[in-house]
């Protein structure tokens, strides 16, 4: 962590995310760990934003 890289960024908030979905189809959808995955991506989205700006 730390690193201001705005491809892992993004590679970052594209796997949360597909981790996110891939909770919520599960049949006994596991919202915690979508929610937690969710917020992983917005703080890697916040990094891109805060990489793209320096």
């Amino acid at each position: 962590m730390g690193t201001l890289d705005p491809i892992q960024l993004h590679a970052d908030a594209h796997n949360a995310l597909s981790m996110a979905v891939f909770y919520l189809r599960q049949p006994q959808a596991n919202t915690a760990a979508a929610k937690r995955k969710a917020i992983q991506a917005l703080a890697a989205l916040r990094g891109l934003s805060l990489a793209q700006e320096g």
